[in-house]
């Protein structure tokens, strides 16, 4: 009986990017009980495992990393970097991804031993680019090939400006420097990039590529990391240069790795292009078509050193290095980091003589295998092997927990920007290496979870940072609702923001959009895209609502501004009048030209309104004006007062005054005028509603200054202080509300008018004679006016009194030759103590009864003062006030003019 064996597979299956190839080793290997995938990268590993996950289950998978280790008791199926493939264990199916990397100078040996001694007991893949066959034949005469056509083209598309690349570019650059550069300048002109670069953790990588993949960003910014384990749907690739240092020298890209670069353009079946960008210059003709056709030399020697290595001894160790190359197609690695740092450990003595037994050597090795993460000058990564072997060396081959547990502590920080956190990231990658390295771990579990958690902590900050820093998410959102059709969803807040997709791009006052501020041009035109498509239709419709409003939902604003609601829609033109005001429209670009032009009348006809309501003694004055039968005298003063908006000055117009007679006044009078003491004014203008508007429409009106003066309603005078004359206001503005400068204080008309009456009773209710009328400050000016007793005394300087103090001896007497003292010194009063007596018989000539009985009688204020008793005082004021005879003739005529009014 004849029995047929079934020979291993043994297979290499080949091809440019974009074929297939990862995709039909997982489906191979799920297709036997066991299998094991060699992997280029943590990065591609983790991908790879967790999408076998979601096939066949957390318990069926293994994932093995240098940094991260996930070892189900019986997992069927190990997903590896290529450096931790255990190659101890036996499976049915074996593949290596990526096999070209065989060529490279650090890794390149740890390739070639797995394609040389990796077998699968029933099949075995060897997946690469087609450059390896040649070798591939050559090493191993009987194995198989089958070759993949990429499922789209590839073609040249030459320089593109960064600022003009087409979306779904990826833009590759060589070190962290330069795409750090080149996405801040992505960010200004076109909204933000991702970042990809070898140094990030999986976790990062796979966030940013996922901003790029979901569409949140059109660009993305890598050094040749994405070349490998990132499949992106990308549409271009654009190399910012074609010169990379590779760990040794700094040299031209090999056109494979071009090819392998620009291969990510173009995924399944969409053709996709590459092309320059930046300071690169073009690629050359020889390039484009090796790269296009994927036509490329064929890989001549692969890297290699002996994996056999003898522990027995230091010399052991170094001469099983050493070992010469099996077969002619071999090179011998050099200057790996590995044996670079044994070489340096063994070359210092205390290492070098407590080494005594295989063991120490194995573990002296192993230390050496430890990455150099950060990146930094090779003293720096020796010198932590160094300690790491001593802590070995010192604690039986063990890290005590607590030393890694306080470097784990210093690192789990969050806070900070991309330095900071990339360099955390890479020092935690350091510790995460070794607490996997279970056999230097006292708890083989618990500081590996640990370190994981920290790495994804910071991953996750790093993540944040880089789009805080390459990512303009307001304006690449904006740009993209431009572009798309989708309706964008919009929302205007009650205190006006206006939101779109949750970003905040100004807010709509009134019928005016504000943008927020920005950072950049790109950011402020999609800004202002995005407004005009979203605020435009509420603008028309607010305007709208606004021309058939009624009149009281308008009001008017102290700074000339109209309010709608609350919110500010127009302002006074200019070109107006106070009683023919004009208005214009507070909007921005956006809104409908005719719904703008019918907003403004709108406006005009509510100022109008307004005038014609509260100032409509003013147009009663240019009625009397225009009244033929009316007489001259009472017309020009009509006009007067008509020209200066209600109130004159009685001094500059004295002539004009003494000619109109009681019929002439009392035409006036009928229209509110009224004859003051020492202004000429409309009573009803004194109002606060219409005072507040006069002065309004004045100031921001054609010729007003834009300072209107309006005190709060009911305030009868003004303390003159630096808080009111730094406001600088006008003669004009102050008489419009109805007030006048009046020495230290700015009295309102009606008071001055009722403190010349006060002033008149108080001349007839004190009994001195002396050829001139004399009276003193009372109780009552004090309160109406508001002030002090020193203030009231500089008002009363202002109106022409002077001050005198009478003789304490001549108080009480009618004597008319009663001696009086002048007081050169009016601010200072001769002040004589009194006991105050309410039950004194003959009170003070100054409480005399007044002649006039229906008229209150004024009180003399009197100061008060504290004794040496602490008992409250009154002091006699012996100040007494009074206008020059000729003065008072003047005043006395002035006074029967106003006694007629």
């Amino acid at each position: 009986m004849q029995t047929n064996f079934h020979q291993p597979i043994l297979k290499a299956v080949l091809g440019p990017t974009n074929t297939g190839k990862t995709h039909y080793a997982i489906d191979r290997m799920l297709a036997h009980q066991s299998g094991v995938i060699g992997l280029p990268l943590r990065l591609l590993a983790r991908e790879v495992y967790d999408r076998i996950v979601k096939i066949k289950g957390v318990n069926q998978c293994a994932l093995i990393t240098g940094e991260e280790k996930i070892i189900p008791p019986h997992a069927r199926y190990y997903i590896c970097t290529v450096e931790a493939m255990p190659t101890e264990k036996k499976f049915a199916f074996l593949a290596i991804d990526e096999i070209q990397l065989m060529t490279n100078l650090e890794r390149g040996h740890i390739f070639t031993d797995r394609i040389l001694n990796a077998r699968g007991t029933q099949e075995t893949l060897f997946l690469g680019a087609t450059t390896v066959q040649t070798i591939l034949k050559s090493l191993i005469p009987k194995i198989l090939f089958d070759y993949r056509e990429r499922f789209s083209e590839l073609s040249y598309s030459g320089p593109t400006k960064l600022t003009r690349l087409p979306k779904r570019s990826v833009i590759v650059a060589f070190s962290s420097a330069d795409v750090y550069s080149i996405a801040e300048l992505i960010r200004t002109y076109r909204g933000g990039a991702a970042v990809v670069m070898g140094g990030l953790s999986p976790r990062t990588r796979n966030a940013q590529a996922e901003l790029f993949q979901n569409g949140e960003v059109d660009f993305l910014v890598a050094t040749d990391a994405v070349g490998m384990g990132l499949n992106l749907d990308t549409d271009h690739v654009a190399f910012a240069g074609l010169s990379k240092y590779d760990g040794r020298r700094r040299r031209y890209l090999y056109p494979m790795e071009a090819a392998q670069i620009a291969g990510r353009a173009g995924r399944f079946r969409n053709n996709g292009t590459f092309g320059t960008t930046g300071n690169c210059l073009p690629m050359d003709n020889d390039l484009v078509k090796k790269i296009e056709t994927h036509n490329f030399d064929q890989i001549r020697k692969a890297e290699w050193r002996n994996s056999q290595l003898n522990f027995g001894s230091v010399e052991c160790l170094t001469e099983s290095l050493h070992f010469k190359k099996p077969h002619s197609q071999l090179h011998r690695i050099i200057g790996a980091s590995d044996e670079k740092a044994y070489e340096r450990l063994i070359s210092i003595p205390e290492i070098a003589q407590g080494i005594n037994v295989p063991a120490q050597v194995k573990q002296l090795w192993d230390v050496c295998q430890v990455p150099d993460f950060r990146n930094l000058t090779i003293d720096t990564h020796i010198k932590l092997l160094q300690d790491l072997y001593r802590l070995l060396y010192q604690n039986g081959g063990k890290i005590p927990e607590s030393f890694i547990e306080k470097k784990i502590e210093k690192l789990d920080d969050t806070l900070g920007g991309v330095a900071l956190l990339s360099s955390r990231l890479s020092n935690i990658r350091t510790w995460s290496y070794c607490a996997n390295k279970l056999s230097w771990m006292q708890n083989k579990n618990n500081l590996a979870k640990c370190t994981r958690e920290v790495e994804d902590r910071l991953s996750d900050a790093l993540h944040e940072a880089l789009i805080a820093r390459f990512v303009d998410i307001r304006t690449n959102k904006l740009l993209k609702g431009i572009g798309s059709k989708d309706y964008m969803k919009a929302t205007i807040k009650d205190n006006g923001d206006v939101q779109v997709d949750d970003q905040v791009i100004g807010q709509l006052v009134g019928l005016k959009f504000t943008p927020s501020k920005t950072s950049s041009a790109l950011e402020a035109e999609a800004i202002r895209t995005t407004a005009e498509k979203i605020v435009t239709p509420e603008i028309n419709r607010r305007m709208t609502s606004l021309c058939g409003g009624v009149h009281t939902i308008f009001t008017l604003s102290k700074t000339g501004g109209i309010l709608w609601g609350g919110k500010i829609v127009g302002q006074i033109d200019p070109s107006g009048t106070p009683l023919n005001p004009n208005a214009e429209i507070v909007c921005g670009d956006f809104g409908d030209g005719n719904l703008k032009k019918l907003s403004i009348n709108r406006m005009r006809d509510f100022l109008k309104a307004e005038a014609l309501n509260y100032l409509k003694p003013l147009y009663d004055l240019k009625e009397i004006h225009n009244d033929h039968e009316a007489s001259s005298e009472a017309r020009g003063l009509a006009y007067i007062l008509f020209e200066n908006l209600g109130v004159i000055n009685r001094k500059n117009y004295a002539d004009t005054l003494k000619k109109i007679d009681q019929a002439s006044r009392k035409k006036l009078r009928d229209a509110n005028v009224h004859f003051g003491q020492y202004n000429v004014y409309i009573r009803d203008l004194m109002k606060p509603k219409p005072s507040n508007l006069l002065s309004i429409l004045t100031a921001y009106s054609a010729g007003g200054d834009k300072n209107p003066f309006l005190p709060f309603a009911g305030v009868t005078s003004i303390p003159k202080n630096e808080d009111f004359l730094k406001n600088h206001y006008s003669y004009q503005a102050i008489a419009l509300a109805g007030y006048r400068i009046v020495g230290p204080r700015i009295v309102r008309l009606d008071m001055l008018n009722r403190l010349s009456d006060q002033i008149r009773q108080a001349q007839q209710q004190l009994d001195i004679s002396s050829g001139e009328k004399k009276f003193q400050i009372m109780q009552e000016m004090l309160a109406i006016m508001g002030c002090t007793y020193i203030e009231l005394q500089g008002v009363l300087q202002n109106l022409g009194f002077h001050s005198k103090v009478i003789d304490t001896t001549q108080i009480g007497t009618k004597n008319t030759d009663a001696k009086i003292t002048e007081n050169k010194t009016t601010n200072t009063t001769n002040l004589i103590k009194f006991k105050e007596d309410k039950n004194k018989e003959n009170p003070p000539v100054t409480n005399d009864i007044s002649r006039n009985k229906d008229v209150k009688k004024l009180n003399v204020y009197h100061h008060r003062v504290l004794n040496k008793d602490g008992i409250t005082e009154e002091v006699l004021n012996t100040e007494y006030w009074f206008v020059t005879k000729r003065k008072y003739r003047d005043n006395y005529n002035t006074r029967k003019t106003n006694s007629n009014n």
